[in-house]
C-alpha cells in the first residue's frame, strides 16, 4: 500500500525572522532617529541674545582697551576684573572675522563671542553657511597649582564631565545646540587655532596672572602672589 507525505500548505504565510528580526529593526530605527535628531540640534544655532555686549551698545559707553588693561595690571601688580560685555565689546572691535579657505565663497564668519559661566568660559563661532546662521563653540577651563618654582596655569579644552554619573568623557564645546564629546574638537581645531594666534599678545598676558577665576559674566584675574594679595594693596579695577 503506497504512502505519501503531506505536502506544504502553499498559502501558510513564513516565518518574518521572529522577535529577534523585529529588535533589530526597532534598533535600527532608534540609531537613525536618534542620528537624525542631532543633525537637526546641529543646523539651529545657539540662541546668543544671553551674551553680555553682543547687541548695539548703550549711547554714551565704550570699551577698555583690555591689551592696555592687562598691561597695567601685570606691570602694576593689580588685580583687575573684566565684564562679559566689555570682553565681546572689544572682540568685535579688535579681531577681524574672516573666513579663509576653500569654503570661503559658501561660508562667512560673522564673529566671534565669549559667555562667561561659573568655572568655564565657551568660546562661540557664529557664521553664516549658505546664508544660514551656523555655531560652533569650545569650553574652556583653568586650572592652576602652586609649586616650587611658582603657579602653574593650564588652559583645559573642555567644559566638564558630559554627564554627571559618567567622569569621561568631557564635554568639549557645541556643534549648534548639540554638546559634543571633547574628542570631537579636533573637527574644529584650525579655526580656534588662528583665533588662539590672533589673541596670543592678551594671552601671554593672561598667563602671568597668579590667580585666575571665571565667574558667570566676569573674568577675574590677579597677577599678585598669595603673600602681595594677604597685604590687602591695591583693590581691583
Amino acid at each position: 500500500m503506497l504512502s505519501t507525505a503531506p505536502m506544504a500548505d502553499p498559502k501558510k504565510p513564513k516565518s518574518g525572522g521572529g522577535c529577534l528580526g523585529k529588535l533589530a529593526i526597532l534598533f535600527l530605527l532608534a540609531i537613525g532617529g536618534g542620528f537624525g535628531l542631532a543633525l537637526f540640534q546641529v543646523a539651529r544655532p545657539q540662541d546668543l541674545s544671553d551674551i553680555g555686549g553682543t547687541g548695539p551698545a548703550a549711547p554714551g559707553t565704550s570699551s577698555r582697551d583690555i591689551t592696555v588693561v592687562l598691561q597695567n595690571a601685570v606691570k602694576r601688580r593689580i588685580p583687575v576684573t573684566l565684564t562679559e560685555s566689555e570682553l565681546n565689546r572689544w572682540l568685535a572691535t579688535h579681531v577681524q572675522a574672516k573666513q579663509a579657505g576653500a569654503l570661503a565663497s559658501n561660508v562667512a564668519l560673522e564673529g566671534v563671542r565669549v559667555r562667561l559661566e561659573d568655572g568655564r568660559a565657551e568660546w562661540i563661532l557664529e557664521r553664516s553657511v549658505m546664508g544660514r546662521p551656523f555655531t560652533v563653540s569650545m569650553y574652556l577651563q583653568v586650572r592652576q597649582s602652586e609649586g616650587l618654582h611658582g603657579v602653574r596655569t593650564e588652559i583645559l579644552r573642555h567644559g566638564g564631565p558630559y554627564h554627571e554619573a559618567l567622569p569621561h568623557p568631557n564635554v568639549g564645546g557645541r556643534f549648534g545646540r548639540l554638546p559634543v564629546p571633547q574628542g570631537f574638537l579636533l573637527l574644529v581645531m584650525p579655526s580656534f587655532g588662528k583665533l588662539a594666534a590672533v589673541l596670543a599678545p592678551e594671552g601671554d598676558l593672561v598667563q602671568e596672572m597668579a590667580r585666575i577665576r571665571i565667574e558667570d559674566g566676569r573674568l577675574i584675574l590677579d597677577p599678585r602672589d598669595p603673600a602681595e594679595s594677604s597685604m590687602g594693596l591695591p583693590q581691583s579695577f
